[in-house]
Parts: C-alpha cells; structure tokens; sequence
C-alpha cells in the first residue's frame, strides 16, 4: 500500500473530515517526535501507511463489538486509541504510565477536539480499573500475546473484543497462548503490511 492508497481508503471508508482531521493529528505526530521517540525518523515518509492506516485497519476488524468504550493500552504515541477516537463515535480510554506521553495525548485530544470522548488514564493497565468493562481492547507493540492478555483480563468480560496488532509473529503467539489461554482467536492479515497479522478475539478466559 502506498500513501496515496492509504489516504483513499480513509477517505472512502471514513470520509474527507475524519480524513483531514487524521492529517491534523498526523502532524503533530511528526512535530512531538522531534522532542520524544514517538514514532521512528525512518517512518515519517510513510507515516500514513505504517502508523495512520495501519491503526485505522483495527476499526472495521472491530465493527461487531458490543457498545461501550475503547481501551487502548500502552496509548504512547495515540497509535491506534487517538485514531480510533478520530474515526468513530465510541468513548476512548488512553492507559499510558509515561508522564511526558501522557501530556502529549491530552493536549491531541484538546486540539482536535476530542476531550468529550477521550480519557486519558496515567498508569500501567495492571492498575487500571474502569468503572466498566471495555467493549474493545487494543494494544499495539506492547507485550508478548499470553503477557499482554494476563494484564489487562480484568478490564475485560466475555463479550469484549480484542483487536491485537502482532506484526509477523501473530499466528506464532496464538499457538502458543493456547496453552493458557481459551476463547475464540484468529489472525486477520494486516492491509498494510501482508505479512503482519492481528489477533481477534473474544471469550477470553484462562484455562
């Protein structure tokens, strides 16, 4: 995909203002990672592709989830949780431990607009408890599948949706968290990168 493609499928699929709003975040994307390693150097020629759409991706992935919010763990850099908050109508939970990412967030979602719908929670997900559990779970470059399931179950109940980049080790980590792990998993291939994956699931429980 390149990043005239990219920029047509979230045009077609979400519109031109989300589109133009996306931009906007993108930007100020680029402009922190000049004062904090949000994102790599190496990946602002192709910021649409590897960080914007490939984030975007998780959302048609997740259109049967029950109603309620989104909770992204490890929010960082907004990859995927200011995405998702920019392309849907859904409350967005940002769980980031780190002080300076954590400004960051709340100042996106103060510029774009986003604070009636955007929490921004300082801590790690072990210590999280939301008044309700998520609808939807994601978590992008965070913890190995089985880790990442362990620390976050709480949060969830058995109609929460998972929705896991993994990159090119997903179906890998879903062989082998079900060891542990029960519920109903597969890989979706990732639209931007064929050789990724993300983990979809749902019913998770420990065995």
């Amino acid at each position: 995909m390149t990043e005239e493609e990219a920029r047509h499928w979230v045009r077609g699929t979400f519109g031109v203002s989300r589109e133009t709003l996306l931009e906007r975040f993108g930007a100020l994307l680029v402009a922190e990672s000049k004062h904090q390693n949000l994102i790599a150097a190496s990946t602002i020629d192709t910021l649409w592709t590897r960080h914007l759409v490939d984030s975007a991706q998780l959302i048609p992935l997740a259109a049967n989830a029950p109603r309620g919010a989104w909770i992204d763990i490890g929010a960082g850099a907004g990859l995927p949780g200011i995405v998702v908050a920019i392309l849907v109508e859904r409350p967005v939970i940002l769980v980031e431990p780190r002080a300076r990412r954590v400004a960051f967030l709340r100042e996106v979602a103060d510029a774009l607009g986003l604070t009636k719908r955007v929490t921004v929670q300082q801590s790690r997900i072990e210590a999280y408890h939301p008044t309700n559990r998520a609808a939807v779970i994601s978590a992008r470059a965070v913890a190995e599948l089985s880790t990442l399931l362990a620390s976050a179950l709480h949060c969830s109940d058995s109609g929460t949706l998972w929705v896991l980049p993994k990159g090119r080790n997903a179906q890998s980590e879903v062989e082998a968290a079900a060891a542990n792990w029960q519920g109903a998993f597969h890989v979706e291939r990732s639209i931007t990168e064929p050789a990724s994956g993300v983990v979809i699931a749902q019913g998770v429980r420990p065995r």
